[in-house]
């Protein structure tokens, strides 16, 4: 079990403090530029890794079909949209929406990968789901804005989930885990590098550079901490225990970037924040605890 549960502990903890480092993003670079900087060095550091492992960057017409979908699913479309949702809504209200990738993470599972979810998972989920709908009220609260701005973010936010739930799903199919895990995310990156960079050229005219280090620091955080080291650790995981429970990850993470606020941005919690996240991660614990035979296999998710 510790196979799963350290990777998970450690992809899960740094995708929670992307998203205040996101926000140092915003400003000067348009979105989809910062999404490209981000997948270009990416993309570089996961070839070399490949390397280092002695894995072929030669994946063969099928590899680069697959690193392709990928690509544009998870490293384009996501992150795409979760970047412009933050222009829109603040980083917490986009983390708690996210949250919600274990739905359509367990219905796609079940749809493609035969990942039958559990009574106890459902009724789990459905707990968990009821501490999201509460921290996200919350952040509402908090942090009031225009409708059609949180209609706007909400809407992103929901297209970049469906984007990350496919993804997840499809790269767990036998047929696409037949290919080395890192030379597919090199490609995989790659290729949403280059998506990405198209659609700024489109959108928002020629790069644009920030000259600030700290805008720098986080293009080399967010492409070596939050994009390399946590999709080696994380579509291992999603491929040993399937996608929905793997998702479980979606909804650690505003709970963590509401500590990360709290020891940075002395973030105050309240009653309603303290019962969302409760039952989040009781939801959480009844879900993800294994069959009564001990063997928490992804087909009984």
């Amino acid at each position: 079990m510790r196979d799963v549960a350290i990777p998970f502990i450690i992809f899960t903890a740094i995708w929670g403090s992307t998203w205040i480092v996101i926000r140092t993003q915003l400003g000067t670079v348009p979105p989809q530029w910062s999404v490209t900087y981000r997948f270009v060095v990416a993309a570089i550091a996961m070839a070399a890794i490949a390397a280092w492992k002695g894995e072929s960057l030669r994946l063969g017409r099928g590899g680069l079909a697959a690193a392709l979908f990928l690509g544009f699913t998870q490293f384009c479309v996501n992150f795409n949209a979760v970047y412009l949702a933050e222009r829109h809504i603040t980083s917490g209200v986009v983390a708690t929406v996210f949250a919600l990738l274990l739905i359509p993470a367990s219905l796609m599972g079940w749809a493609l990968l035969h990942h039958r979810p559990s009574k106890r998972f459902a009724w789990g989920s459905l707990v968990a789901v009821t501490g999201i709908v509460l921290l996200f009220l919350h952040e509402l609260r908090e942090h009031p804005a225009d409708s059609r701005q949180i209609a706007a973010g909400i809407g992103l936010t929901l297209v970049g989930m469906l984007g990350a739930a496919i993804a997840n799903v499809v790269q767990a199919r036998p047929e696409i885990r037949r290919f080395p895990l890192f030379a597919l995310l090199a490609w995989s990156m790659a290729a949403g590098a280059l998506i990405d960079g198209l659609i700024a050229l489109s959108m928002t005219g020629l790069p644009v550079f920030d000259p600030r280090p700290a805008y720098w620091l986080g293009v080399l955080y967010l492409a070596l901490f939050a994009s390399v080291l946590t999709f080696s650790l994380y579509y291992p995981v999603v491929r040993k225990i399937g996608p929905a429970k793997a998702a479980y990850s979606s909804v650690l993470v505003p709970i963590i970037a509401m500590g990360f606020s709290t020891a940075l941005e002395n973030y105050r919690w309240t009653g309603l924040t303290i019962g969302g996240a409760l039952l989040a991660l009781g939801g959480m614990a009844a879900a993800m605890r294994k069959d009564r035979s001990g063997v928490p296999a992804p087909d009984a998710a």
